[in-house]
């Protein structure tokens, strides 16, 4: 049975398992220094870091974070050796069900064939790209901000709430300040 359980830094085995695949499914510019994600995990309240589990086995991971009008994934990897096995299906109908509230999640926009094939896989599973323009703000002093789509699933629409997502996920996960929204997407002081 599949099911998500919140780790803690002192689940050394599990955390060090959620650390490695984090480490290894996507690019440093796309997650946070470990030492900041350690904190986030212990004392961030609205912060949830999980293993998947299948049974008692580990299978993946899934960091999100809780708002009072919608949950944003900000991470989802399968272990490599369990990918397109259905547990990416699996693990997306699990929390549609568990969170009960609409779902924000990025995407890298379809510039490559594997950016295609993510966006086709949240969109069978219920998920609605927002072409519109985003920007996802550096994990890490002196990265730039990485060009991104933003996908959703439940009550949430583009044309409405499109810059009250975006603010949210500016202030509460990615701790910008003073950055001002242009009209064109784009972002200064």
């Amino acid at each position: 049975m599949l099911k998500l359980y919140p780790v803690r830094t002192s689940d050394a085995a599990l955390y060090a398992f959620m650390e490695q695949l984090l480490i290894t499914s996507f690019p440093p510019e796309e997650y946070r220094e470990p030492e900041q994600l350690r904190q986030n995990t212990d004392h961030t309240d609205n912060f949830y870091n999980c293993v998947l589990l299948d049974d008692h086995t580990p299978i993946g991971i899934c960091s999100y974070w809780s708002f009072a009008r919608f949950y944003y994934i900000e991470h989802l990897a399968i272990a490599p050796q369990l990918r397109n096995k259905g547990y990416g299906a699996d693990v997306l109908q699990l929390l549609c069900r568990e969170l009960a509230a609409p779902i924000v999640l990025e995407v890298e926009q379809p510039d490559t064939p594997l950016a295609e094939r993510r966006i086709r896989f949240y969109h069978r599973n219920g998920f609605t790209l927002w072409e519109h323009p985003y920007l996802q703000p550096p994990y890490r002093e002196g990265d730039g901000y990485l060009p991104m789509w933003l996908m959703s699933h439940g009550n949430l629409a583009c044309e409405h709430d499109f810059d009250e997502v975006r603010q949210t996920l500016y202030k509460e996960v990615y701790n910008v300040k003073g950055e001002k929204i242009r009209p064109d997407g784009r972002y200064g002081k």
